[in-house]
């Protein structure tokens, strides 16, 4: 590495490493980087999966690439002796803006797996300008501005590829852009991006504003554009549809090119669809096999059922696409037939609405093509899987109950443990042994250490370490000065009111109000969240606006500043998710139990030493079987409660407010004269109606609980010994969580590669 980089430094800017800036030794890292991975083998077999998402939140790639090309260490030592800080040349880094929430960071951690396991897949999406958006605070409010990433210099590489894909009004023309995805020591795969040579990012304005009807400028501009209007769903369409043709068109194309016979596709080819997004990719596979391959309708139907696979990721209804058939004809009406004739299909065998495609209002429920028309559903945690088989996908598990698989999500250990907390890593692999890093199971071995003295102290050495480095993290970045001695309690996820970050905030309101009444904590408490609210979602926009006057009240008040800190980090993302984990104490997954399919967050928490304050939802349930009851604070009612109690319509906020003094204390604190002259009356004013009148995610079913647990989980952080048994159990346990298990798991029962 060290005379690769003197050459290049040499050649592309006459200087040596000690004399180049931080941004000439990234991009000359970069052309290394590139170029050794151009070099490397491919992952290649008689069948290979495609694996569609509309995000891949990949994060920062440098460090990642360095860590899976085996020469991590080497270029930090080789910088290092010239003078160089490798985290400093990683800052230079713009972090790529294709993706937002877990979603997305689930299908980069699957893509390194994939990539690590050996096997043939590569990720199909699309090569968003500006991202979702990036996050400012203004007047205590969420601001969305453009968040340009693509340079001149990035891991993005220009393919000679391009497919017409058709519209009703319009053909465009693609270009296909490659992100190579090396294994950690093993092949490479790759990552297809598709955009437009003609979008435009200068028709953004006022923020993120642009013209939703010009299609051909705007296509690929943003992430989930706003769809509050018809514009902005036809837009979404746009997307799905030039997304998923060009995703069939590259598998055809790939498939021809190897000799395959198409009408054996299945043995050669998986298609994971990631969420309802991709789902037009069957129809759309349909359409070419029959009217440009010349497939009968049975016979394309045959072969797209045996080839394509379904991840369902969430229960909520706004989740599960539905588009209306008057949309889809104003953009794609040549996929319509195919859709009806699906639908006739599934109207002829069964007789119950519920499964139909097309339902009475005329909406094409994404879904339920997915289910009727592929050959495996999985749910993504062994909670979620069970809701849908039992409650929510019911009628489709009575009909094809083979289909029906659980594969716990993951994460990858070589980005959430080597990469952002190398010093743990180091350590643990002293303690094990490397193999933790191919073979995650091994991480059981720390148990052997649960009552050495010396490690549990390391291990708590560690997180201070962890904790001062975030310190002057958000000191740099936001000016903000917080107690590196205080617990770091972190809730860090799309804002959404299901996610209740909304009861965290009732819980700073109920340790303000203790503080002044003189109830001082033994130990100061740090509260950080971090999140962005979708544009047009205004009650969690409400909310940020909520804990964003919250922060500026206790950082003002002399009498409670001392023992209470609330931090909303500002544009957080896979990179500032990088610095909070390893320093986090107590990891908020607080969901409304039967409402988070999974989480990933509450693995890398767990993984990093937090020990989680959860309900009994997502993933947090096989977190809590593998660590025992006294490694987990749990809370709250169970998925069954919470599930009746929307069945029967039962659950009334306005009651429990009406009938518990605490309760309407902490809520009224919203409109309180102390917010209300910091904050803005309307925004302050909605929320409170909305949590006292609506309630839909049950904030105040379960607060109580919550306060409780919080303040003997904050106790019982005191007993430091039991405290550090805990952090290690908790990293101990968390090897089942390791992405490259799931992608084991799906290989062995769904893609067969």
């Amino acid at each position: 590495m060290e005379q690769a980089l003197l050459e290049i430094l040499k050649e592309k800017c006459g200087k040596d490493i000690r004399e180049a800036s931080d941004q000439e030794i990234y991009a000359a890292l970069l052309c290394i980087v590139k170029d050794r991975m151009k070099g490397m083998k491919r992952n290649e077999g008689t069948k290979k999966l495609y694996y569609i998402s509309a995000e891949f939140l990949i994060g920062k790639l440098l460090s990642n690439n360095l860590i899976n090309l085996g020469v991590f260490e080497e270029t930090r030592e080789v910088l290092a002796k010239y003078g160089h800080d490798l985290t400093a040349v990683e800052e230079v880094e713009l972090e790529p803006s294709l993706g937002n929430g877990g979603l997305g960071r689930l299908a980069a951690c699957f893509l390194d797996s994939i990539a690590t396991l050996g096997l043939p897949g590569d990720g199909v999406g699309l090569n968003y300008h500006d991202g979702l958006f990036r996050q400012t605070f203004v007047d205590n409010k969420q601001r969305e501005e453009a968040n340009p990433w693509i340079t001149e210099q990035s891991w993005l590489t220009r393919t000679d590829c391009h497919f017409e894909i058709p519209f009703k009004d319009f053909t465009l023309t693609s270009t296909m852009y490659d992100i190579d995805v090396p294994g950690y020591q093993n092949g490479c795969n790759k990552l297809h991006l598709f955009d437009l040579d003609s979008v435009d990012e200068s028709i953004i304005h006022d923020g993120i504003q642009f013209d939703k009807e010009d299609i051909r400028k705007n296509l690929t501009l943003f992430l989930y554009p706003d769809d509050s209007d018809e514009k902005g769903q036809l837009l979404r369409i746009y997307q799905q549809y030039f997304m998923v043709s060009n995703a069939a068109q590259l598998i055809l194309k790939e498939a021809q090119e190897k000799g395959y016979d198409l009408y054996r596709l299945h043995e050669h080819v998986a298609i994971q669809i990631n969420d309802t997004h991709p789902t037009m990719v069957i129809p759309e596979l349909i359409r070419l096999l029959t009217q440009e391959k010349g497939f009968n309708m049975d016979t394309a139907i045959d072969v797209v059922r045996k080839t394509c696979a379904y991840t369902n990721h969430t229960i909520l209804a706004e989740a599960l696409e539905k588009w209306p058939i008057s949309y889809l004809e104003k953009v794609v009406p040549h996929l319509l037939p195919i859709i009806r004739e699906l639908d006739a299909r599934v109207r002829r065998d069964y007789h119950d609405e519920k499964v139909y495609i097309i339902d009475k209002e005329n909406r094409v429920h994404m879904a339920h093509i997915d289910i009727h028309y592929g050959y495996a559903v999985n749910g993504v945690a062994a909670l979620h899987t069970e809701i849908l088989k039992k409650s929510e996908l019911k009628p489709f598990y009575d009909i094809y109950p083979e289909k029906f698989t659980n594969k716990t999500n993951g994460i990858t250990f070589r980005r959430w443990l080597l990469h952002c907390n190398p010093k743990l890593a180091a350590y643990i692999e002293k303690l094990v042994g490397p193999e933790y890093m191919q073979d995650a199971a091994v991480l059981e071995k720390l148990l052997e250490y649960k009552d050495d003295e010396t490690v549990l102290k390391n291990l708590r050495a560690i997180k201070k370490e962890a904790k001062l480095e975030l310190k002057k993290y958000l000191k740099l970045t936001q000016n903000v000065d917080v107690d590196e001695n205080s617990v770091f309690d972190i809730q860090i996820k799309r804002l959404h009111e299901y996610k209740r970050q909304q009861m965290n905030a009732l819980y700073a309101i109920y340790k303000y109000k203790e503080i002044k009444k003189g109830n001082l904590p033994r130990r100061p408490l740090t509260m950080i969240f971090g999140a962005k609210a979708a544009p047009a979602y205004t009650i969690a926009k409400d909310i940020i606006h909520l804990i964003l006057c919250l922060q500026q009240l206790v950082e003002n008040d002399p009498q409670v500043s001392p023992y209470l800190k609330i931090v909303m980090v500002e544009n957080y993302n896979v990179t500032k998710a990088e610095k909070l984990i390893p320093a986090c104490d107590i990891s908020e997954q607080i969901s409304l139990a039967s409402k988070e399919a999974s989480g990933t967050g509450n693995m890398k928490f767990m993984l990093n030493g937090a020990v989680t304050l959860g309900t009994e939802d997502g993933a947090n349930v096989e977190i809590h079987e593998l660590v025992g009851d006294e490694n987990i604070y749990i809370f709250g009612e169970k998925s069954e409660k919470v599930i009746e109690l929307y069945d029967t319509a039962s659950y009334c906020s306005a009651d429990i407010y009406d009938n518990d003094p605490m309760i309407e204390e902490l809520v009224d604190f919203i409109i309180s004269k102390e917010l209300i002259r910091i904050g803005d009356p309307v925004n302050l004013g909605r929320l409170y109606k909305e949590i006292v009148g609506k309630d839909w995610f049950m904030t105040l079913l379960d607060v109580k609980d919550y306060i409780k647990t919080k303040e003997q989980m904050l106790e019982d952080y005191e007993n430091e010994k039991e405290w550090e048994q805990k952090m290690l159990v908790n990293i101990a346990k968390a090897g089942y969580f390791s992405s490259d298990r799931t992608i084991a798991e799906y290989n062995r029962d769904i893609w067969h590669l």
